[in-house]
Order: structure tokens, then sequence, then C-alpha cells
């Protein structure tokens, strides 16, 4: 059960996503290519499908990163002579951001291409989940922006999930929970007592950024609520009423071009801040890009997450990532991804009496979390009847520094650990 900003911040993103601009159904031709078959395919191919939004409405590379990640992973794979033998053959489908368009891809990859597992699903409205559980189709690691991982047998997101999973309703009759980890973590590691939570007065980014506040305000934080116009946004004036405020931390409910432009005004007015406290999804190297006109915010820019810093190179698996992926610029989206292509390596290499979807499943099931070789806090499915009122929380904390990149706060994640209350939410 991921910490509760984690948890809700792609609920949000989703739903706001939808208001911002509407979600074609159209999908390009190259949607439904597979990868080439390389030379040398041996036994017949084992073939794994990779869904992602590369052309929703947020742009072309907002949910690229764990299928890079994972086809990252698969080429290595290959190129060591794949599984047991059997070369990985990744077919991806870009489903354009929209259900009509997931259901397509669910259709053409599970139907038609006859793909063995789904890894490292991406996408802004994952309508073709149920039709995975039925199918019983593994999906491996996939990121959780809605709530079909904590709905649906057969899936397994990223963070993983305590929640049974029937399929009728996500988390527990509807409700999902969540831990004030990350709260904690700064108030015992920078002090902080006063946080800003900023939201357009629009409905999901009000839902998102109350939720917020209730998180805070568990853990003891005064909490300064501000919001903007979602029509006409004067972001200045938010911005200097949270230099007013005395405000150690901002929370935000915006969209990303909103949070650019909050991190400019605040450097515009002088407004300066322990932390603007971000998410996994911007936690990349192009900030010095998007933040190119707030260079003060920009270096109280912090993220938290649940896997390990994509720039500490001191550990193997983060170098065997690097070497990967080459001198392009990195994400630790694309981390999560190679992380869950080696889940389903593992999953299948695992089978030595012969290789099925039972068997992988036993495997994504087992007592022992998974951590891909350390790359992830240790996730796993634990099914619980009843929610946990309170759970053990670990996360991983990382700053921008200009010249340094990401640079890992608090120490080895494994160890930012708090015993934390899960919070009850809705999502809408």
């Amino acid at each position: 059960m991921p910490g509760l900003f984690r948890a809700a911040e792609a609920l949000f993103a989703a739903a706001l996503l939808a208001v911002v601009t509407a979600c074609g159904s159209r999908l390009p031709e190259r949607a439904f290519d597979a990868s080439p078959d390389p030379a040398g395919a041996g036994r017949e191919p084992l073939r794994v499908g990779i869904i992602a939004s590369a052309t929703s409405p947020v742009g072309g590379a907002a949910f690229d990163g764990p299928g890079e990640g994972a086809r990252a992973y698969f080429d290595a794979v290959n190129a060591r002579g794949g599984i047991d033998g059997r070369r990985v053959e990744v077919v991806t489908c870009d489903d354009g951001g929209s259900g009509v368009g997931n259901n397509a891809c669910v259709h053409r990859l599970i139907d038609e291409h006859k793909v063995f597992a789904l890894v490292a699903t991406t996408v802004l409205d994952y309508a073709g989940a149920p039709r995975v559980s039925r199918a019983g189709v593994p999906d491996i690691g996939g990121q959780p922006i809605g709530t079909a991982y904590d709905t649906y047998p057969h899936l397994y997101g990223i963070y993983g999930s305590d929640a049974p999973r029937t399929g009728e309703a996500p988390g527990w009759d509807g409700t999902l929970y969540g831990g004030t980890e990350v709260y904690r973590w700064f108030k015992r590691h920078q002090g902080a007592r006063t946080a800003a939570v900023v939201s357009y007065n629009q409905a999901s980014s009000a839902v998102y950024a109350r939720l917020v506040a209730r998180g805070l305000e568990a853990e003891g934080y005064r909490v300064v609520s501000e919001q903007l116009d979602f029509a006409l946004p004067n972001f200045r004036a938010v911005a200097a009423d949270i230099g007013r405020s005395g405000a150690d931390l901002v929370f935000d409910a915006l969209d990303a071009h909103g949070n650019a432009r909050l991190c400019k005004a605040m450097d515009d007015v002088g407004t300066r801040v322990t932390a603007k406290v971000t998410n996994v999804q911007n936690w990349n190297s192009a900030v010095p890009r998007d933040y190119q006109d707030a260079p003060g915010c920009r270096n109280a820019l912090w993220a938290t997450g649940a896997s390990r810093n994509y720039q500490d190179t001191g550990h193997p698996a983060v170098r065997e990532f690097r070497r990967a992926m080459g001198d392009g610029e990195l994400s630790q989206w694309q981390l999560e991804g190679w992380a869950a292509a080696m889940w389903f390596t593992d999953a299948a290499r695992s089978c030595s009496a012969g290789l099925t979807r039972a068997c992988v499943e036993r495997y994504l099931n087992r007592p022992e979390p998974y951590t891909a070789r350390g790359l992830l806090l240790p996730v796993s499915f634990r099914h619980l009847e009843e929610p946990p009122a309170t759970r053990r929380a670990c996360l991983s904390v990382a700053r921008w520094q200009d010249g340094r990149g990401w640079v890992t706060q608090g120490g080895d994640m494994n160890h930012n650990c708090f015993r934390v209350p899960q919070i009850p939410y809705r999502p809408q």
C-alpha cells in the first residue's frame, strides 16, 4: 500500500487531465507495431506487451518512461541469451490516452498478438483492465494511475497492494488507505511545521488538496490552503501568500505546467521555502529545462517515491540500469520500468518445471517481498480482508541541486521508515 501522497496523486492527475483536455480515441498506425525480431530467434520467443499513453494529451514524453526502461531491460536479457533460451519479444501499443484506445490495445495484444504478460503498463485511462483480469494475463509492474491495480486480480502494480482485489470495487468496498510517511519525514528531518497546499478551484484538484491537507494535519502541521482560479490563475498572488504564511513546505494539486508557473511566481516575488515537494513522475533529468525560469524554486525541489534514486551510482543495480540507458535523459519512471521487466524475468525464471502464467503469479504472490536487486522498496501483495490501522512505511527522498542533479537525502531508503497511520479516502 503506497503512501497517501503517492497513492492519490496519480488518481488526481488522471481526473484533472481529463478536464484540462479531452482524450481522443484515434490511434496512430505505429500504435500496433511489434518490435522487430532480431536474428537468431532460436526457440519460440516469449512475447510480452507494453501499453503506454505515448500520445496522450499530457504530451509526448509524459508516459514513455516506464516502457523505455522495460524495453532496455529486455534488450539486455536478450543479449545474454533470453529467458531460459527464449528471446523476449516486446509488442508495444500506444493507446492515445483514451479508454477506447486502451481497450483496443488490450484486444490487440491479448487476442491478436497472444502476449504472455503485460509489463510496465503506464496509461491515463486503464479501461481495458477488467478484460486483462478476465483473461488471466499477468500485468506486472504497472504504474497505478487510477484504481485498477487496487481492484482487479492478475494486476500487480509497481508499489504493491494490500487490498483484496476482488474486481468489484477498489480497495476495501471502494475505500483506499494511505500513510503519512512523506509528511512525517519532512517534520523529522527538516523540522517542517507549516505546509501550503495549492489547488485549482476545480473538483479533482480540490479533492486531492483536501486529502493532502488531511495527511499533513494528522502529522501535526499547520496547513495553509491556497486556491487558484482554473481559468485565470493568479500565481503571483498565491506565491506571495505562501511567503507571508511562513510555510516550510509547498505541496500542490496542479498540472505540470501550473507547477512550473507557480515555481516561477515564487521566484518572482521572493518566496523561499525549505521544500517544494514533487512526485516520482517529475523526478527526472529534464528539471533544468522544465524549470529554467525559476532557479530558486528549482533548487528547492524535492521528490519522494518508492524506488532508489537513479543517480545513486554507488549501487550496482543502478549502475547496470544507467549503462543500459546510455547518455540520454533519465528518469525515475525509467528505472521503475526497468525494475518491472526484471520482476517479470525473475518470475519467469522461477518456473523450472515449465513456464505458465500460474507459476509466474505464484512468484508475484509469494510471502517474500520483491526488491528488484535493491531498486525498489519491498513490494508485496497480501490481500488483507481488513485494512491495517497503521503501517511501517519507508520512502526514497531526493533533492534537486544545480550541477549535481537529484541528490539522495536521509540515507538509504530502506532506513527512511516510520510507523504511520493509514488514512481512508474514496477515489472519484
